[in-house]
């Protein structure tokens, strides 16, 4: 629904920001690294215009707002979520200990030990990072931390930005985030646009 919000930094704390945009204060959890990019509150009147790029987390019992300071480290955050058993915080607990590229490296050189060391994540969820990213990021051609330093990361982070957008997009028409996961994984979506992911989805949910 919101791809960035853009206004004054009404209140900043370690977990989350406010901004003011239109007379509206936005709450958005927020990574240790992206509170590191903030600017600093001088004084009350002074509030510095910010831009967030926004991931809205819907569940039963509310919505929540997670904000990130740049493309690289949302499309991180989709990734991450995409891990069975990974949520929103557990994913901003990592990103506030690796960065995009830090984790991809993590990720291609089986690094389970570092990736543990975020808050909330254990051994068994750090396997399964490590498991279930790898091969996404060799289709990328992220097969060593050589080319992860190398390469552009944000392709991969783009391709899960698609797949997480279908699967949003599927659970809206009806479907179990189970159905449409299992679905788009039957699917080479690299060079597919997200309407295309859906449309390809639903032949395949309809037969």
């Amino acid at each position: 629904m919101f791809h960035y919000i853009s206004g004054k930094l009404a209140h900043l704390d370690p977990a989350f920001a406010v901004i003011d945009a239109g007379g509206v204060g936005y709450k958005l959890t927020i990574s240790a690294a992206t509170h590191a990019q903030m600017p600093p509150h001088r004084s009350v009147s002074e509030k510095p215009v910010v831009t967030l790029y926004t991931y809205m987390a819907v569940r039963e019992d509310g919505i929540e707002l997670f904000g990130f300071a740049n493309e690289d480290e949302l499309d991180a955050f989709k990734l991450l979520i995409t891990v069975s058993g990974v949520g929103p915080k557990a994913a901003i607990s990592i990103l506030s200990l690796l960065s995009p590229q830090k984790l991809a490296i993590a990720v291609c050189t089986d690094d389970k030990k570092t990736i543990s060391k975020a808050n909330g994540v254990g051994p068994k969820t750090a396997a399964r990072i490590v498991l279930e990213l790898k091969d996404k990021l060799k289709a990328e051609g992220f097969s060593s931390a050589d080319e992860a330093e190398q390469n552009d990361i944000s392709d991969i982070f783009s391709t899960s930005d698609k797949r997480s957008d279908a699967i949003s997009a599927l659970s809206v028409l009806g479907y179990t985030r189970a159905e449409a996961e299992a679905v788009i994984k039957k699917i080479d979506i690299t060079s597919l646009e997200v309407d295309d992911i859906i449309k390809e989805a639903l032949k395949r949910l309809m037969r």
